[in-house]
């Protein structure tokens, strides 16, 4: 038994929840990766998973199993990799995921010149505004706006990001231009929703040195932010977010920005990755450019944006 590829398969099974879909990351027929899996079980004389006709997860054995599993092939590559060129051009395959506007309008234009640099990676980019399980399904790392949930994964802030408060010309012109946060009690918001926490962001200032947020009615609340970003474009009311996601719309005339002269909290947006990924070469020159790329003057807090007058 090849216990190095026999352990690989173990884990890509725990962290995606199945043989075919560990077999299909590893590039193995599902058959070598069933094979294995048995005579790891029967070297160790242990039961590792658990299979039913739905999913597939590990025992408390397996569990025990999988962590040193992690912890010996993160060491073994990172040992190799002082010996070899990885050191200098990481290669293997590279599971990030971020919020969709994130990655279509930021992330994937300036790609290129981060693979360009490591012709070695192979990317596998997720783009989805849900909360993913790194280690379940596989990521090794994720970018995220707002505060961190997670403490058992490492942070590495990115960028406090400048938000903006706009809506529709036609709304506007059939409710008028809040020209303070008082008139805003006129006005509707929309609002977004978390399905993990159910928290509920509407609007929130700099008020009396701390955030506060403003209660208004509403007739629309989306868990998604492109849904967010049509919904204020359809009329639905005032909508906050960042900069970069509505900075076309608003070149464009679509949406127009309100109270800009109030301030309002900055949005963080961080990288997070498992603690055992932390020296993981093909993690830190990625979320190294990400550092260096989100520090780009005009890339996320451009200076300049339309407002009502």
């Amino acid at each position: 038994m090849d216990r190095f590829n026999a352990m690989r398969a173990f884990t890509r099974i725990v962290e995606l929840g199945g043989f075919g879909k560990a077999a299909d990351s590893l590039h193995m027929p599902r058959a070598s990766v069933t094979i294995l899996i048995k005579q790891l079980e029967a070297h160790l004389g242990a039961q590792l998973l658990l299979r039913t006709t739905r999913q597939v997860t590990p025992t408390l054995d397996g569990q025990a199993y999988y962590l040193r599993c992690v912890s010996l092939l993160n060491d073994l590559d990172d040992t190799e990799s002082v010996f070899s060129t990885v050191a200098k051009a990481p290669e293997g395959v590279l599971r990030v995921d971020m919020p969709s506007g994130f990655g279509r309008l930021i992330l994937m234009p300036a790609l290129p010149e981060f693979t360009d640099c490591y012709p070695g990676l192979e990317m596998e980019v997720g783009m989805s505004d849900r909360p993913v399980d790194l280690i379940r399904e596989g990521f090794d790392c994720v970018i995220r706006g707002g505060q961190p949930l997670d403490h058992s994964l490492v942070a590495r802030p990115l960028a406090q990001m400048r938000q903006v408060v706009c809506a529709s010309r036609a709304y506007l012109e059939r409710h008028g231009t809040p020209l303070t946060i008082e008139a805003l009690t006129r006005h509707k918001v929309i609002e977004y929703f978390s399905t993990t926490t159910n928290k509920r962001y509407g609007l929130e200032f700099i008020l009396e040195g701390r955030a506060q947020e403003v209660s208004l009615p509403k007739t629309l609340a989306t868990n998604s932010a492109d849904g967010y970003l049509a919904a204020c474009c359809a009329g639905y009311g005032l909508v906050q977010t960042p900069y970069y996601h509505v900075a076309e719309p608003l070149r464009r005339g679509e949406l127009v920005e309100v109270l800009g002269h109030c301030t309002q909290p900055r949005l963080p947006l961080t990288a997070l990755y498992p603690a055992h990924r932390q020296m993981s070469r093909r993690v830190r020159v990625f979320v190294d450019w990400l550092v260096q790329m989100c520090a780009r003057p005009g890339l996320l807090d451009k200076a300049t944006a339309g407002r009502a007058g």
